[in-house]
């Protein structure tokens, strides 16, 4: 089994548990290994990420408790950095690159995983109600988020699937949604970065199955792409969630599973 998670957020963003929380119940669950991955400023949209001040509190905390805790489990600092917020603003241990807008209009930037109503009426406005127009911007700035924001974890890459149990019609073996995937898993693979396999959806209630959806991971696992197993935890009682599950059914793909 994987005895690692390193996709958790704390109060510092849209979490709800402190750091502190988020690492003593990894070591109650036995992991070995615990990152904390805050989502990284964004300058247009501070709803849900670290302000510039918070950041730099949200990495000094995590050092700090790196040194407490480094006899009963190995603390890494992180980052969730969005593709339209480029590089993070502070030095981390890794980084996770996602894409969570669409990015449309003058400037409009709308969020495809806070409520299907929402992702639908930016399809509408922005894309003239053409859900795989949608995907294909969404997919082509999910090919280059390794080079925009330096990820060293290739984030969620199916977010713009979230609601597809909730009433969003998108057809996976559609073949401008194919095309449009596979065109970005090609232009990751290169960069060697794991495409992690992120139950946070589950926990949720949104999902049944984690990202990426099977179709996608079968491909990433035929083009020699790496996965690494993360929870996208909100609170403590969501680390490594269903990683016993779902770890045996993403092994048996062959791909290499990363430990960082």
């Amino acid at each position: 089994m994987v005895y690692a998670d390193y996709h958790m957020h704390t109060t510092y963003c849209d979490g709800k548990c402190t750091a502190e929380e988020m690492i003593l119940s990894a070591i109650a669950k036995g992991l070995t290994t615990v990152g904390l991955s805050g989502h990284g400023f964004t300058d247009f949209d501070g709803h849900y990420c670290m302000s510039r001040e918070n950041s730099v509190k949200y990495a000094a905390e995590v050092t700090a408790l790196k040194e407490k805790y480094k006899d009963k489990i190995r603390v890494l600092l992180g980052v969730e950095q969005d593709y339209f917020g480029g590089k993070p603003i502070i030095e981390t241990d890794y980084v996770i690159g996602s894409v969570h807008y669409l990015h449309w209009g003058n400037d409009v930037y709308t969020p495809i995983d806070e409520h299907p109503d929402q992702l639908m009426g930016a399809v509408n406005a922005g894309f003239g109600g053409d859900i795989y127009a949608a995907a294909e911007s969404y997919f082509q700035c999910m090919g280059d988020v390794v080079r925009v924001t330096g990820a060293d974890i290739i984030g969620h890459f199916d977010l713009i699937s979230k609601f597809c149990e909730r009433g969003i019609t998108l057809d996976f073996d559609h073949p401008r949604y194919k095309k449009a995937y596979t065109d970005a898993i090609d232009r990751l693979i290169p960069y060697g970065k794991p495409f992690e396999v992120n139950t946070g959806a589950i926990s949720r209630g949104y999902r049944t199955s984690p990202y990426p959806a099977m179709p996608m991971m079968r491909y990433i696992a035929s083009q020699g792409g790496k996965i690494i197993f993360t929870s996208d935890s909100h609170h403590v009682d969501n680390i490594a969630f269903r990683f016993e599950e779902w770890e045996p059914v993403y092994r048996a793909f062959g791909t290499e599973v990363v430990i960082l």
